[in-house]
């Protein structure tokens, strides 16, 4: 019967989604290399994996069970067009949860991924908003591969470290678009510093509230855009003083809007299914 899948993007930022709810099918990294194929697959920058939450109980050992109204309706797993893993994702988180409330008819979902419990809303006008939850500022956390001052690296370019379930990179400079970001990114990706490798962001300020971003994702390369760089562009400009919490940012994709809240980093931006398709069975024996 072949694989269905959902081609859906974020600001150009473009995913392949596979619910695996019903028929429970397994992905695996060598499928999702070969879907990454912009020449001989589907192409994407991550594959999403839309899962059933696992039985109700605790978070954690030793956590208290959630109640009902705070249990997550679902799950979901990322890869990189590498195939390595990815904690999160949150323009395919926004996606996701743009087609879920819009098909299951809600306002509000909670949703599980390695990152942890995030919450999506319906922001209006066709716009959704996530909570990527709080930035990761500790050096372990991130991580780092030594105790260092996550605001001021010791790398040409003076960078800002960030955890938002994933590693980032950020360099202010003064103009983004000069940035050879095919060579600086593939660079920094695979830095020392950063153990689980990183993603790498160069943005510049066009005004208090407002930031101009482009990205090198691990595992990818060049995005149009990128959810997660973008909540720890954000933060890092809030903890440099550049910016206040609640800022725009243009990327090479569009405009997506983050606001560094009490709560949590939140970001609102647009969406889009492209189409619905069903990969072959043929293709499949391939792999």
């Amino acid at each position: 019967m072949g694989l269905p899948f959902m081609k859906m993007h974020g600001l150009g930022n473009d995913f392949v989604v596979i619910d695996s709810r019903r028929d429970g099918a397994v992905i695996t990294p060598d499928l999702a290399q070969a879907l990454a194929d912009r020449h001989r697959g589907i192409g994407f920058d991550q594959l999403a994996i839309i899962e059933n939450d696992r039985p109700p109980g605790p978070l954690n050992e030793g956590d208290e069970p959630l109640p009902d109204a705070e249990r997550p309706h679902l799950a979901l797993r990322f890869l990189n067009a590498d195939g390595s893993i990815s904690a999160a994702c949150g323009n395919a988180t926004r996606c996701i949860a743009r087609w879920v409330m819009d098909t299951e008819r809600l306002s509000d979902l909670r949703i599980r991924t390695e990152r942890g419990l995030l919450r999506a809303v319906d922001a209006g006008n066709g716009l959704t908003s996530v909570n990527m939850g709080q930035p990761q500022l500790g050096w372990r956390e991130i991580p780092l591969a030594e105790d260092l001052d996550t605001l001021h690296l010791p790398v040409e370019g003076d960078p800002v470290a960030t955890g938002m379930g994933n590693p980032h990179c950020t360099f202010f400079v003064a103009d983004a678009e000069a940035v050879d970001l095919e060579a600086r990114g593939a660079e920094m990706e695979r830095h020392p510093l950063y153990p689980e490798r990183t993603n790498v962001q160069f943005a510049h300020l066009i005004a208090p509230d407002h930031l101009r971003m482009r990205v090198w994702e691990r595992g990818v390369g060049v995005t149009l855009a990128s959810g997660s760089s973008s909540c720890a562009v954000a933060v890092a400009a809030a903890r440099r003083g550049l910016t206040g919490r609640a800022v725009k940012i243009t990327l090479d994709g569009g405009e997506i809007a983050v606001d560094w809240r009490e709560d949590g980093v939140w970001m609102t931006g647009p969406t889009t299914h492209v189409f619905t398709g069903t990969i072959t069975p043929e293709f499949l024996e391939t792999l």
